[in-house]
């Protein structure tokens, strides 16, 4: 007996992936140029799988910000929030992103993992209840398990089933936090936000919505789509992270409820992790202020979506969401198929994510790609035209 036996399962899976000599799997991006542009195994490559949305990594204001904090105040804070972590810069940028949205209230975490773990952990314990997505992240269901209460799931963007499962709870609905997200990270799919508002507003509920891959892309000032929908008023707690359009590393928690100041004694993961760097700290505050008026890089993102949409469909792919957003995943039959094509893609200078259960929803096998306000109608039609080939080649084989 060993403890890693247990592991078999996984070395199994990874061995199905072949042992060429760039892995499809945590691929070594050995060099990045710009927010579009990297190598890999020597080539230059499209990085189109980077959650990059706003293509604000090599933004020179984002970057000098980030350089003017590291020589200012150090590489690092070396101590949590509540101990000798917090600085100006901490405070600053939670004013900044709760006077964004105009509440009252808001926490910066170190991840946005931790902003899950943190915010859920904390808002829901003993006799109260959180009611989950099935498809929701990881770090939501870690979140579940590091709090005391109890975890419900329903079934994925069904609002009907959890009004069922509110309804059995009766007056202790009223204890309940559900969570869903603005866009799933997967199937690039986004959940019918008016009917979850309208059936946590019926049994007296709380909302928390995780912004992740939806803040920065969705909404006039990229609030997300609470901001989108027109339902910001409706909702308890916006969770987002620092680590896709923000371009850095880091999380945070927004509310409409001045009382979630009262979260930072009682969150684990708050209190006893050290805060992020100053110079993170800072090259997020620029990042946000490009954001919140980056309505011309919205609009490019979305230009690149629907070109990149319609040609796939056009292909003859199926798309894991009828509605276009950031993340196109591309459902593939298998595993061979779905790997046949990540490398495809590589080979024609495109680098993608391979995604394989069991990290995918339902067992499924996809090819993601992410897409961003910096790539140009040349890295499209690249992109397109390395899908094109692909299937092509997989069909005439």
């Amino acid at each position: 007996m060993s403890l890693f036996d247990k592991f078999q399962a996984a070395a199994q899976a990874r061995a199905t992936l072949g042992n060429d000599r760039v892995a499809p799997i945590a691929t070594p991006i050995e060099s990045v140029r710009s927010a579009t542009r990297g190598t890999i195994d020597g080539k230059e490559v499209i990085l189109a799988g980077t959650n990059n949305y706003l293509g604000l990594t090599f933004h020179e204001d984002v970057v000098k910000a980030g350089c003017d904090a590291l020589e200012s105040l150090g590489s690092g804070t070396t101590g949590s929030r509540m101990a000798n972590g917090s600085y100006d810069l901490h405070r600053q940028l939670e004013c900044e992103l709760a006077g964004a949205f105009g509440w009252p209230s808001a926490m910066v975490f170190s991840t946005g993992y931790q902003a899950n773990l943190g915010a859920l952990s904390g808002l829901a314990g003993q006799g109260e209840y959180l009611l989950v997505d099935s498809d929701s992240h990881a770090s939501i269901y870690d979140g579940c398990r590091l709090s005391n209460a109890q975890t419900i799931r329903f079934r994925h963007n069904d609002p009907d089933n959890l009004d069922r499962r509110l309804e059995r709870l009766g007056d202790d609905a009223k204890k309940a936090l559900v969570v869903v997200e603005g866009l799933y990270s997967m199937m690039g799919d986004q959940p019918p936000l008016a009917e979850f508002v309208e059936v946590k507003n019926k049994h007296g509920a709380w909302l928390l919505v995780d912004e992740a891959h939806s803040f920065g892309v969705f909404g006039e000032r990229g609030l997300g789509l609470c901001e989108q929908t027109g339902l910001l008023d409706q909702i308890d707690f916006i969770v987002g992270t620092f680590s896709k359009s923000l371009a850095g590393i880091g999380g945070f928690c927004v509310s409409a409820h001045a009382e979630m100041e009262l979260l930072r004694l009682a969150s684990r993961p708050y209190i006893f992790t050290a805060s992020p760097s100053p110079a993170i700290m800072a090259a997020t505050r620029e990042a946000l202020r490009l954001t919140l008026a980056g309505q011309d890089l919205r609009r490019q993102l979305h230009r690149n979506i629907e070109r990149l949409y319609s040609g796939a469909r056009d292909m003859g792919y199926q798309m894991g969401s009828e509605i276009p957003g950031p993340v196109a995943a591309i459902i593939l039959p298998d595993r061979a198929t779905a790997l046949a094509h990540w490398r495809g893609l590589l080979d024609a200078g495109v680098y993608a994510n391979l995604m394989i259960p069991p990290a995918t929803p339902s067992g499924l096998n996809l090819l993601r790609i992410s897409l961003s306000a910096a790539h140009t109608d040349d890295d499209l039609d690249q992109i397109l035209s390395a899908l094109d080939n692909v299937k092509r080649h997989l069909e005439a084989a």
